[in-house]
C-alpha cells in the first residue's frame, strides 16, 4: 500500500487543511455530523462505509481535533463523536462544497438535497467572497502572499529604519 503525501509543513494553507481533513470520507463524516450523526454506528449505516475505513478516518479526524469523542449519554461503553470548535469551523467549506455541487453537479430538476435554515424553512443565500470593504472578489482579484515573506521583510525595513535614527 503506498503512504499518503502528508502536507504537515507545508506552508500552504489549503495543503494543510487537505493533510487534516484527508479524504472525501472525513468531508462526508463531518457533514453528516453536522446533520446530526453522532455515533458509529449511525455514521456506518448513512456513508455505507466499511467499518475499518470509518474507524481508521474517525480516529484521524479525532488526531486534527476536528472530533471529539465523549461517553454517550446514559453510561456504558458506548462513545459518540461531536464536533469541536476547530470541526464547527468547517460548516463554511461544508456549505461552499454544498452550494457548488447544487450548482454544477445536478442536471435541471434532478433530485438532490438543499440545506435550509431552520429558522425560516428557507434555502441558504448563496455564499460569496468578500474583500475587507464588502465587494464581491473573485479568483482573478486575488493573490496569494507568503506570509513568511512578508514578516521577514516586515522585520528588515523595522530593523533599517531603527538603524537611521
Amino acid at each position: 500500500m503506498v503512504a499518503r503525501t502528508r502536507f504537515d509543513a507545508d506552508p500552504c494553507p489549503v495543503a494543510r487543511s487537505v493533510n487534516a481533513i484527508g479524504d472525501w470520507w472525513s468531508l462526508l463524516i463531518v457533514r453528516d455530523a453536522f446533520d446530526g450523526s453522532r455515533r458509529f454506528g449511525e455514521f456506518h449505516r448513512n456513508l455505507g462505509i466499511a467499518k475499518n475505513i470509518l474507524t481508521a478516518r474517525l480516529r484521524a479526524l479525532e488526531e486534527a481535533e476536528v472530533l471529539r469523542s465523549v461517553p454517550a449519554p446514559g453510561g456504558g461503553s458506548h462513545r459518540e463523536y461531536v464536533l469541536t470548535d476547530k470541526g464547527r469551523a468547517l460548516f463554511p467549506v461544508i456549505v461552499a462544497l454544498r452550494q457548488w455541487g447544487e450548482e454544477q453537479c445536478f442536471t435541471p430538476g434532478e433530485d438532490h438535497s438543499r440545506l435550509l435554515d431552520r429558522r425560516t424553512n428557507q434555502p441558504l443565500r448563496h455564499l460569496q467572497i468578500q474583500a475587507a470593504d464588502g465587494r464581491p472578489i473573485g479568483p482573478e482579484d486575488t493573490v496569494v502572499e507568503k506570509v513568511r515573506e512578508t514578516e521577514r521583510a516586515e522585520k528588515e525595513r523595522t530593523a533599517e529604519a531603527g538603524k537611521g535614527r
